[in-house]
């Protein structure tokens, strides 16, 4: 028996003459299809075709997964020579198509996720077999991070799958389960356990498996037809058109795998990645990759795994959460915990609220449940965690209190102190504010270095953002057991210093309010709706305005100290739609649109309200302006403190509000679109639009030295202040 084992790999044969790889990278978390897997596998793996006895060979993992992809490390720095990162690229391949070719049967025995390069290792195999667990994933997940498969899977899916599968399996980023996996022709059979697993991959050896992959096979038809025939032609011109109304050409990654496919099936397979190489290089050197790594990938998920807790605090535990008012976001807030294990006290001023923000929970599970999501028994035991309470006294043994009730300095003042009244003397005490400055709020408190915010986003149950805002005398101890607190529900936690509107709030407001003067300006309300979705924003500003209230704007405009002229616009503008025209938004059936309950359209008296102005009629300006906006915003709010750090900035701008995912988030966007650039079209924009648009002096000194905020000249990313000067 040859034996052979390191940190990357275990090569073991058998007396049955099959060779087991079993690759277990001890230094990961997971395995990784990358520079260290390769030189051990490619070693291990000719030794196996050189050896006579070894009649065949199964891969599979020693980690839970079988691989989980590319190392997004090596990926978020690339090497500055292009040429040479292609060149090794092309020689990996090369050699995985040598075994392809080798004559002897390899065997993919998955055990785990197989995603992008896993699932390509798996496509160097000539047999697949996978065991069905529903939490296994297969997929190509390679162009939601701006990339497209570079191991030679773009160029053998549509092989296995049929052009237009293909393509909506790489385009939309799709990982499915390994019962659909076969079904798609991703890979051929599944078992339901480990033991099964090793059986059907020997099998398939033993039984004299073939050898010829269908690329190479000159009798094999591809699913569908190839790219000329009549099914090809249809789908690559469809998707052509469906990757433009996707993506609004702000992905550049879908094109150049669609690049791949086109060419790729009218040449060799040999030729044809050689073309995937080339578009992959593309890929990757494009600012889209880089941006969607680093925030898309690296900052989210240090975000949810809450490595911005101070150091030196113990994990603060949440038995038992008080949550205090049912409305809509008080009823999300307990439905999350509840379903993260907690026991909730839900709270209103009346049994039937507090009854009815319970059944909002009982909502969403049955709908999970008839969808087959969850089960009757499932749902029963989230359901008895919350427990429905109009006495204060409930709030006594809680170890986390939340309150949400409506935005009004005494109310909250007042909730504050009879909550506080029989709380213990060190739990903590959040307030759900999207707007009112946590420290102002926290001198109804007595323990305000317990009192901290806590803004949930609405629906809670689906929007991923909390953000955690620190008072003036907030302690780092309540801060630690905020971010415990936000993890532990399975949310994405930033941490901001306090202030009017704090950071999303504030940030947000402007596209809203820069929609709002675009209109006034004449531009036509449905061309601002339209250029907000192409440049990659989910919903227009004037139907955001819509869904939030004129109402609510108008509450939050009235709280501010000091209006300038712009905003003062704003706020005059609101009133009169409220007070005049009784358009209150979306609750009422009326705001910028009409609805009907099933379908909306643009108020038609917006017309005669706002003629529209032919010279205003330019969707690149009005593109800039909307994303501009909140990026010189977000800007300010780092300039000033109120964001910690840079990441914090984009990680909030695109889960909090949809900033567009390409561009990296609203500080990101600014790398993106140049320093320079942007500080030239904000300057041009203050000249033509108002001041609204003034470029902060350390943003125009950044400009001046040539600095960006990632990248090798990228300035310090941490913005430590006092807390008490921002308030």
């Amino acid at each position: 028996m040859s034996t052979i084992k390191n940190d990357i790999l275990e090569y073991k044969v058998g007396d049955d003459g099959i060779a087991i790889i079993t690759v277990n990278m001890v230094k990961h978390p997971t395995n990784l299809f990358s520079a260290d897997f390769f030189h051990p596998y490619f070693e291990v793996a000719k030794k196996a075709i050189a050896d006579d006895s070894v009649k065949g060979v199964i891969i599979t993992s020693g980690h839970r997964d079988f691989m989980a992809g590319a190392d997004l490390r090596l990926l978020s720095n690339p090497p500055e020579d292009k040429r040479g990162l292609y060149d090794s690229l092309i020689a990996a391949n090369r050699q995985l198509r040598e075994f392809e070719k080798s004559g002897k049967p390899f065997v993919a025995a998955i055990n785990g996720n197989a995603l992008g390069g896993g699932l390509e290792l798996a496509l160097t195999c000539h047999y697949r077999v996978a065991i069905n667990h529903p939490k296994t994933k297969i997929g190509f997940p390679e162009v939601q991070l701006g990339l497209i498969p570079g191991g030679m899977g773009n160029s053998k899916a549509p092989y296995l799958m049929g052009i237009q599968n293909a393509l909506m399996t790489i385009l939309q980023s799709k990982q499915v389960t390994p019962d659909k996996a076969v079904k798609a022709g991703m890979i051929h059979a599944i078992v339901d356990n480990e033991e099964e697993l090793m059986a059907a991959a020997k099998k398939y050896i033993l039984d004299g498996g073939t050898a010829v992959m269908p690329w190479d096979d000159k009798k094999y038809r591809v699913p569908g037809g190839g790219v000329m025939s009549p099914g090809g032609v249809q789908a690559l011109m469809g998707g052509a058109g469906t990757v433009r109304k996707m993506t609004g050409g702000n992905y550049p990654a879908a094109k150049y795998a669609m690049t791949v496919i086109y060419k790729g099936m009218q040449m060799p397979i040999d030729r044809a990645i050689e073309v995937e190489a080339s578009q992959f290089i593309k890929a990757f050197y494009s600012k889209e990759a880089q941006n969607l790594i680093r925030t898309g990938f690296f900052a989210i998920n240090e975000a949810k795994k809450g490595k911005m807790k101070p150091k030196g605090h113990d994990k603060y535990e949440i038995k038992k959460l008080g949550m205090l008012g049912a409305g809509m976001m008080g009823a999300g807030i307990a439905y999350v915990s509840a379903l993260a294990g907690m026991e909730v006290m839900l709270k209103d001023v009346k049994m039937e609220g507090a009854e009815k923000g319970k059944a909002y929970s009982d909502a969403i599970l049955k709908k999970k449940i008839s969808r087959g999501r969850s089960t009757e028994a499932k749902a029963k035991v989230i359901l008895d965690r919350i427990h429905p309470t109009i006495d204060p006294n409930d709030m006594a043994d809680c170890d986390m209190v939340i309150e949400a009730v409506f935005e009004d300095r005494n109310l909250k003042a007042t909730v504050t102190k009879e909550t506080e009244a029989v709380l213990g003397k060190d739990k903590i005490y959040g307030s759900n504010t999207s707007t009112l400055p946590i420290s102002m709020l926290a001198e109804a408190s007595e323990r305000p270095e317990n009192f901290i915010g806590i803004h949930f986003f609405s629906p809670v149950d689906k929007m991923p953002l909390v953000e955690i805002i620190v008072g003036k005398e907030t302690s780092d101890r309540a801060l630690a057991a905020a971010i415990d607190y936000v993890v532990a529900i399975r949310k994405v936690p930033i941490v901001v210093n306090d202030k009017q509107g704090f950071f999303t709030s504030r940030t947000f407001g402007t596209y809203t309010s820069e929609g709002a003067h675009l209109m006034m300006e004449g531009v036509p309300p449905i061309m601002i709706e339209n250029v907000a979705k192409h440049i990659g924003m989910p919903v227009g500003p004037l139907a955001v305005t819509d869904e939030v209230s004129f109402t609510l704007g108008l509450h939050v405009m009235s709280e501010m100290p000091d209006r300038d002229p712009e905003t003062e616009m704003i706020y005059q503008m609101n009133k009169k739609m409220v007070e005049e025209f009784g358009r209150h938004g979306k609750k009422n059936g009326k705001g910028y649109y009409d609805y009907d309950g099933k379908t909306k359209t643009l108020w038609s008296g917006l017309e005669d309200w706002f003629p529209s102005n032919v010279n205003t009629l330019d969707s690149k300006t009005i593109g800039q302006r909307l994303l501009h906006r909140m990026a010189l915003e977000t800007y300010r709010c780092f300039d000033e403190g109120v964001l910690r750090e840079t990441k914090d900035g984009d990680v909030g701008s695109l889960l909090g509000f949809g900033f567009p995912p390409y561009t990296g988030g609203a500080i990101s966007y600014i790398d993106y679109v140049g320093v320079q650039q942007f500080v030239d079209d904000c300057d041009d924009f203050t000249k033509r639009f108002g001041a609204r648009w003034t470029v902060p002096a350390n943003l125009r000194k950044m400009a001046a030295a040539g600095q960006t905020f990632y990248g090798k000249t990228g300035i310090n990313k941490k913005k430590q202040v006092s807390q008490s000067s921002l308030v």
